[in-house]
C-alpha cells in the first residue's frame, strides 16, 4: 500500500529535513509513503507570483487569493482536500485514521490572515486545525499530519501492537510507562508490572489508562461515559 500526501505551500523548503529523517524517511525512501511539495508560488500571479491580497472590507493583514490556489486544487480533486486554518475541526485520531485509508489527500498550508473563503466552499473537503492557538502558517500541521498518517501505513512501525495499544486508539490516554533499571535514585518501578502475572498486568493497565484519562482528558471521560449509557 502506498499514500500520496501533496502538500501545497509557499515555504517548500520548510519540509526538506523533517521529511528525510526518522521513520518517515524510512517510508519514504521504501516507496510506502509519497510526499509531493507543491509550491504555490509557481501559479501566482504576475510578474512577482502574487499569492496574497489586501481583504475586502479593509482590515490588518493579507489574505491568500482564490486564483493560484484554484489553480493547484483543481487538478487533484480526486484526492481529500484538507485546509489547514484555526477555524477547521480539531486534528484527532479519528481523522488521521481516515486518511491513512485513501489513496491520495492533499495539504494546503494557509498563511496571512487567512485563505479566500472561496477556496473553502468551492475546492476543500475538510478544515483542520491543530488546536485553539494560532502559528505562523500551517506548515507546521502539515508536518504533523505526515507522521500522523505515515505511522498507521503497514511496515513503517516495526511493532504494529505498539499501534494498536497507543494513547486515543480506544478514548483513553495511555498508561504510565517503565523500562530498566527496576529501581532508580530510590523510584520504583510499579510491582504489578514485575510479577509476571499477564492479567493483573492488563487490569492494572486498564485502570491507569481510565484513571490517567479522568484526571488528565474529563472531556474524554465524560464523552467515554456518554457512549456507555447510550449503548
Amino acid at each position: 500500500m502506498r499514500v500520496i500526501v501533496n502538500i501545497v505551500t509557499i515555504f517548500p523548503e520548510f519540509f526538506a529535513s523533517p521529511l528525510a529523517v526518522s521513520l518517515v524517511g524510512t517510508a519514504r525512501r521504501d516507496g510506502i509513503l509519497d510526499v509531493r511539495i507543491i509550491d504555490l508560488r509557481e501559479h501566482g500571479l504576475g510578474e512577482h507570483r502574487q499569492v496574497d491580497d489586501a481583504p475586502y472590507g479593509g482590515g490588518a493583514g493579507m489574505v491568500m487569493m482564490v486564483e493560484p490556489l484554484a489553480a493547484v486544487l483543481e487538478p487533484l480533486a480526486a484526492t481529500r482536500r484538507i485546509l489547514l486554518t484555526p477555524a477547521g475541526h480539531p486534528l484527532d485520531q479519528g481523522a488521521l485514521d481516515r486518511w491513512s485509508s485513501l489513496d491520495a489527500i492533499t495539504i494546503v498550508c494557509g498563511r496571512y490572515e487567512g485563505v479566500d473563503e472561496r477556496v473553502a466552499a468551492h475546492y476543500i473537503d475538510e478544515e483542520v486545525s491543530l488546536g485553539d492557538y494560532v502559528l505562523l502558517g500551517g506548515e507546521v500541521g502539515a508536518l504533523a499530519i505526515v507522521e500522523g498518517v505515515a505511522r498507521l501505513l503497514p511496515g513503517v512501525v516495526g511493532n504494529p501492537d505498539s499501534v494498536a495499544s497507543e494513547s486515543f486508539r480506544d478514548g483513553l490516554l495511555e498508561e504510565p510507562q517503565y523500562t530498566r533499571p527496576s529501581e532508580f535514585a530510590g523510584h520504583t518501578v510499579p510491582e504489578v508490572l514485575l510479577s509476571g502475572d499477564h492479567g493483573r498486568i492488563a487490569a492494572w493497565r486498564r485502570e491507569q489508562r481510565l484513571e490517567r484519562t479522568r484526571e488528565r482528558r474529563p472531556d474524554l471521560a465524560a464523552e467515554i461515559a456518554e457512549r456507555a449509557e447510550e449503548g
